[in-house]
């Protein structure tokens, strides 16, 4: 995750997925570089993986705010709607290997948020822009037609955005589930705070400072890595993400095109929090509606808000343990990600 001034002063903040570009360090290379091994080859997958891409969703794009928002939607128009959100930094396709086993029971949408995947990048991002733009593309795909509110989950970053949107929009939403997030950061002077500040400067770009693009896609593909970093629960699920985490773009040298990463470089320094500090200044913002957090339970996420620092997540809210699994829980343990939210959903909220 990006550390910021945000961070001391307290302000919700979700931990980062970015792809980012790793240099030589301590991390292992099963951290550091998983997919360099495989020199631009697909690792094998297994058949249910196949069969969940395979079902492709309706790709489309809503406009919200004036900005193209892209969406991914699978499952019949008039069945109760869940509408996922991924991390930052990531894009929709993170939840492509999910929806399809959630669609045969509902509506489903997928979307990226702005200035991530497909969807267009802002001069400046909000909270609550955020929260409009979800229930912009709830709304145009179908998540209100089946009756009943939709119910909004959203992993790391993107549950965030889920626990702000319940807090200042409750009326848009029957329930929410937050997927391994996390409030603040780490403690200051601690030495994963220094970490991973040294992180932030030596690899996410800045105005003197371009994106980096890659000649080739197996170049792009050999410099993907998880923040937090962790090793890779499935590798061919790092793949899948990592290939579409990429987009073409010029050479700076010129010549032609190589690779580069689809998200803005510059989110983080543009992301307004006013709205959220400022209902977070009298206390943790209220949540009315039902609520459950699924984490992972060798997650760094979970461990921070296990201890003794402030969290706005409700003392009495379910929550649900994903075994062996780190941050990345849709990577670490997907088919018990699957489980857990039909498992709930089958009997939740009632």
């Amino acid at each position: 995750m990006a550390l910021d001034p945000a961070i001391k002063e307290g302000a919700p903040v979700g931990y980062d997925d970015r792809p980012i570009h790793s240099e030589p360090g301590s991390l292992p290379p099963q951290v550091q570089a998983p997919l360099a091994p495989f020199r631009g080859r697909h690792p094998d997958a297994p058949e249910w993986f196949l069969d969940a891409i395979a079902q492709e969703p309706e790709r489309s794009f809503v406009t919200s705010l004036g900005t193209q928002i892209e969406a991914l939607t699978w499952g019949e128009l008039g069945k109760p709607g869940l509408l996922l959100v991924h991390g930052n930094s990531a894009h929709a396709d993170w939840w492509s290997f999910i929806a399809p086993y959630l669609a045969q029971d509902y509506r489903v949408t997928s979307m990226s948020l702005a200035g991530m995947g497909a969807s267009d990048w802002r001069e400046s991002y909000a909270f609550q822009d955020f929260a409009e733009d979800a229930e912009a593309v709830a709304r145009a795909t179908g998540l209100y037609d089946g009756g009943v509110l939709p119910i909004y989950i959203g992993h790391s970053f993107g549950g965030s955005q889920v626990f702000f949107a319940a807090a200042a929009h409750p009326e848009r939403m029957r329930a929410a589930v937050l997927v391994d997030t996390g409030f603040g950061g780490p403690p200051p002077n601690s030495p994963e705070a220094k970490r991973m500040m040294e992180q932030q400067v030596r690899n996410i770009p800045t105005g003197d400072r371009a994106a980096r693009v890659y000649s080739t896609e197996e170049a792009a593909l050999a410099r993907f890595r998880f923040m937090p970093p962790q090793v890779a629960g499935n590798l061919f699920i790092a793949d899948f993400i990592a290939r579409r985490s990429l987009k073409r773009a010029p050479l700076p040298e010129g010549g032609g095109e190589g690779w580069t990463w689809r998200f803005d470089p510059a989110m983080w320094n543009k992301l307004d929090r006013s709205v959220m500090m400022g209902m977070t200044a009298d206390g943790p913002p209220k949540v009315t509606v039902p609520l459950v957090h699924i984490y992972g339970d060798r997650s760094v996420v979970k461990s921070r808000i296990s201890d003794d620092r402030p969290s706005p997540l409700p003392k009495d809210m379910l929550e649900i343990a994903i075994p062996d699994s780190a941050h990345h829980i849709m990577v670490d343990q997907p088919l018990a990600l699957i489980a857990a939210l039909r498992g709930l959903l089958a009997r939740w909220p009632g």
